[in-house]
């Protein structure tokens, strides 16, 4: 299960360093804060146009290599390509044109086209992992997971923190980010070789060649449909997420450059003139903040199952549904403990909170010490965030499979048909996995619940685009507040940011004197978060109806 889910490390670790370093390279080359904000468009554009197309053109693929280790190795490939050609932009554009001011605009043209290349091409290592035709324990299945996402988070964020050029002088670049670009490159192209290589993926035959090319309309019709008709509790989980991740977009992607421009707007001494890789220096000090943040994130991942009671072990009315039988010998304690330990939606509640408390703060911090503290306590509630959301999707699916399983609204789910109707694997080649669809099939195709399969992607489905729709909101609160907070060039980053015969001083200065403007999204982002903790306390009133 390790080996499957590896390549999770190379995709974390590529974030990481995406999440660190670009923004304050989009910076350096010129864009102000305001337009910057727009280029982080490219992730939840690539996420709600790419990841549902490619999704089903490998669920249909019959390649001799299986479903998905093609899409597998060539997302890698193309991602790692656009990382070097990100690092080198300005080499590549002054290789062909020699003219300053037209060099520059051409730079950051490649450098935002290579951002929505890679952003586009990595939702092909997104993909379920390769079908091994071995289905692991879905809790099973989820702690590995988020202990590979934490463990390619600390690598990348650890590599972020050293200064490079001094382990490796210039051969792998001049520059920090340069060599960031390069490690992230391998560390990617490692990690997914090493999933495809160690597992051995069945191949699909797929019964009916007109299958092949249904798909990817006919599913995102059923996710909009589905949309519309969500039982009460689906759709709660989906409105904590929305607003939640309104606050979260802005953490993930500015967290580093404001913890950077805290260190050198605001400690004694410090001075970004004096400094020979600004870029270098703003990511190194921003990601030892996201260090201790996923420090923090992986310790919780590790540690919170076993101090929070899972869903799957709650009934409707919030008791606990299974008898405890730990060794008699430690019998009352565990009993004590267990009676006393939170359950899920509470510890998820009062994480928004603690998220809201940090982000609230934020606009009053003048110390790198107190930025770094308030990105290290969110590194829980990013825990939680993590794996709250997907276990209670995941028990509501469940019920959903159950007969005559009465919901509090007085509806009911039904039961949906066996899934060996539709996916039947030969046993003379426990290789190959057989798609046979029924004749039921072409006069059911309206309902979504045709399969549990197609029931838990179209639900899941609807859940990334609750992800997704709250990032564009974010991008448009951030635009909005940089372009009225500084609406300039960044003045320490760029060279050129002295405006109308002001100096470089003059101009930090002022910048200096207002309100930080990632600071003030952020806060923003954390009245979101009171609001998706106001959407949680709903959602435990929905879990406590008899």
């Amino acid at each position: 299960m390790a080996l499957l889910t590896y390549s999770l490390v190379g995709l974390q670790f590529t974030w990481g360093i995406e999440m660190t370093y670009c923004t304050p390279y989009l910076l350096q080359l010129g864009l102000t804060k305001s337009k910057t904000s727009l280029v982080w468009i490219a992730g939840p554009l690539s996420g709600l146009i790419m990841g549902p197309v490619v999704g089903v053109l490998a669920d249909k693929s019959r390649s001799k290599y299986g479903r998905r280790r093609p899409f597998m190795i060539g997302g890698a490939i193309i991602v790692s390509v656009g990382l070097l050609v990100l690092g080198w932009t300005r080499e590549i554009v002054g290789f062909f044109i020699a003219e300053s001011e037209l060099r520059q605009q051409l730079t950051i043209v490649l450098a935002v086209f290579s951002i929505y290349f890679v952003d586009f091409a990595i939702n092909a290592i997104l993909l379920p992992q390769p079908d091994s035709g071995h289905p692991p324990d879905p809790e099973t299945t989820e702690r590995i997971c988020l202990g590979m996402i934490a463990i390619g988070h600390l690598a990348g964020y650890s590599v972020s923190t050293i200064d490079l050029l001094q382990v490796f002088g210039k051969t792998l670049g001049d520059s920090q980010f340069k060599q960031c670009c390069v490690i992230a490159a391998f560390a990617l192209l490692l990690s997914v070789g090493v999933t495809s290589w160690a597992v051995n993926e069945r191949i699909l035959i797929s019964a009916r060649d007109a299958d092949v090319k249904s798909g990817t309309l006919n599913f995102l019709s059923k996710i909009l449909k589905t949309t519309w008709h969500l039982p009460d509790r689906i759709q709660a989980i989906c409105w904590i997420v929305f607003w939640a991740w309104i606050g979260w977009f802005p953490f993930l992607f500015y967290s580093t450059t404001w913890v950077g421009e805290t260190y050198f707007r605001y400690t004694p001494g410090a001075s970004i003139a004096d400094s020979k890789d600004p870029l270098g220096d703003i990511g190194r000090i921003g990601s030892l903040s996201l260090l201790i943040f996923s420090m923090v994130t992986f310790i919780g991942s590790v540690f919170l199952p076993f101090v929070v009671r899972s869903p799957d072990n709650e009934t409707k009315s919030g008791q606990r549904n299974f008898t405890p039988r730990p060794p008699p010998a430690i019998a009352p304690l565990a009993n004590f403990i267990n009676d006393f330990k939170p359950d899920l939606l509470t510890s998820w509640m009062l994480s928004h909170l603690v998220f809201a408390g940090a982000m609230f703060l934020t606009p009053f911090v003048r110390s790198v010490h107190m930025a770094t503290v308030l990105v290290a306590l969110c590194g829980v509630p990013w825990a939680l965030a993590c794996w709250a959301p997907f276990a209670y999707m995941g028990v509501e699916i469940n019920r959903l499979t159950a007969p005559s399983t009465m919901l509090a609204n007085g509806s009911s789910y039904r039961r949906l048909p066996n899934p060996s109707d539709d996916f039947t694997s030969p046993a003379s080649s426990p290789t190959l996995l057989r798609l046979n669809h029924l004749d039921r099939d072409m006069d059911d195709d309206d309902d979504p619940d045709s399969s549990t399969g197609e029931t838990a992607g179209i639900y899941l489905g609807i859940l990334n685009l609750f992800c997704t729709l709250p990032q564009f909101l974010a991008t448009f609160i951030s635009t909005i507040v940089f372009q009225i907070l500084e609406p300039g060039k960044h003045p320490e980053l760029h060279k050129g940011a002295d405006v109308e015969g002001e100096g470089k001083d003059d101009v930090v200065k002022k910048v200096t004197e207002g309100p930080n403007a990632i600071a003030v999204c952020l806060f923003i982002g954390a009245a979101s978060a009171v609001g998706a903790a106001y959407a949680t306390a709903r959602m435990k009133r929905m879990y406590r109806r008899p």
